[in-house]
């Protein structure tokens, strides 16, 4: 049986409750404005050394200056820069993003991070150039690098990219399932909504869904995750299947 991760994306309580609870989370903060290194330090500081950090990288990487999640960066773009920053470009701009990312990532003592690019986000040709240029130039170190998709993207291209620039598919299993073998690293938004609250026959399906894999990342992402987040972690121990 797969060792099982479960947590949620971002803290829906307090943090000394969530650490009573959970063994890992996903931060989301850094996808919007990266937090001080001393703020970062004090997370890690807060938690037991076993605890685990996921984050979600700089949007600066992945969203194009257009998108409405700009209005929480603490600074503005510049006009004529506005094309410096999205899509994976390897500008610059780009790249200091993913230094920064990569600073906080190393403070948490991250295992994984997640690039989540946007629904709007098409494989064009500039597109997939931009990926193969932005990943090949990463000094990744021992990080695992995911990628969510959630554009109109077909599967095969999904697969081969993954394959090409050794990233995890990281999907909603209930939008589809993921293309990469090994690690399995699922994003619960809720079924056709954030408010959605899933069900004792979801949290089977997603139980399903991860046996045969060595290791899964459950975090879910919905108005309710903390309660599905637990549900589905007594679930696990209920059937002696908790490997946290």
């Amino acid at each position: 049986m797969a060792k099982i991760k479960i947590g949620c994306c971002g803290f829906p309580v307090s943090k000394k409750t969530y650490f009573k609870t959970f063994s890992v989370v996903e931060i989301q903060q850094t996808f919007y404005e990266p937090p001080e290194a001393k703020t970062a330090l004090k997370w890690r500081e807060e938690v037991p050394e076993d605890f685990e950090f996921t984050l979600k990288a700089w949007q600066l990487i992945t969203h194009t200056p257009i998108s409405p999640t700009y209005k929480k960066l603490k600074h503005s773009i510049p006009k004529d820069k506005q094309d410096c920053y999205g899509n994976f470009r390897p500008t610059s701009e780009v790249m200091s993003a993913w230094q920064k990312t990569k600073e906080i990532a190393e403070i948490l003592k991250a295992r994984i991070i997640i690039f989540q690019s946007p629904a709007s986000f098409k494989l064009t040709s500039e597109n997939k150039k931009n990926l193969r240029e932005f990943f090949s130039r990463l000094d990744r170190g021992k990080f695992l690098l995911g990628w969510e998709s959630r554009g109109q993207i077909k599967e095969e291209e999904i697969y081969e990219l993954c394959q090409e620039l050794k990233l995890i598919d990281v999907v909603d299993p209930f939008h589809r399932p993921a293309v990469t073998e090994g690690l399995k690293y699922f994003r619960l938004h809720g079924i056709g909504g954030y408010r959605y609250q899933y069900s004792d026959e979801d949290l089977k399906k997603i139980l399903d869904w991860i046996e045969g894999s060595k290791e899964a990342y459950v975090m879910f992402n919905n108005v309710y995750m903390y309660q599905d987040a637990h549900r589905f972690k007594e679930m696990l121990a209920k059937k002696g299947l908790l490997a946290q």
